[in-house]
């Protein structure tokens, strides 16, 4: 069950991780629905992925590195530097969507943010928040999957504690 897991958690990072940037491509041509929706697709997708990935560790499913050691410490810094972003991805991502939300309650829908200034004002704060919170997101996911493929190689499944 755990493996089933496992299988499920990667497919919903790889997605978020595919509708965050198809987001960000929205958003440059100005197309703030389509933007939003992704976003929210992203979202959702990572937040499943989190549980998920929570579950499998409760469950005790873990695999250990067993690789080269000659690639051990560059594995571990990946490893440590994906947990560190990760860990700090969550109050961004939720700062955003804060912002973005404030926004479009203040101007009664995306199509009013201009007209409205607390919408604005909402924005302009969201888009300050997603100058950090894209590149971390991206990177995280990235990492997440180097992790993933170099564990599926060279891991060793450690059931239980």
């Amino acid at each position: 069950m755990a493996s089933i897991i496992n299988t499920w958690s990667v497919i919903c990072i790889v997605l978020s991780g595919v509708a965050l940037c198809i987001g960000v491509a929205y958003i440059r041509r100005g197309q703030r629905t389509q933007h939003m929706r992704f976003m929210l697709i992203a979202s959702s997708l990572a937040t499943l992925f989190l549980v998920l990935y929570l579950t499998r560790l409760g469950l005790g499913y873990e695999k250990k590195y067993i690789g080269p050691d000659a690639w051990k410490g560059a594995y571990y810094g990946l490893l440590i530097s994906h947990v560190a972003l990760a860990t700090l991805n969550l109050p961004l991502a939720l700062g955003a969507l804060f912002w973005a939300r404030k926004g479009i309650l203040a101007a009664g829908g995306l199509g009013r943010v201009e007209e409205v200034p607390a919408a604005r004002a909402a924005f302009n704060a969201h888009k300050r928040w997603t100058r950090w919170t894209v590149p971390v997101w991206l990177y995280v996911a990235v990492t997440g999957w180097i992790i993933y493929l170099v564990l599926d190689k060279y891991g060793q499944l450690s059931l239980g504690a």
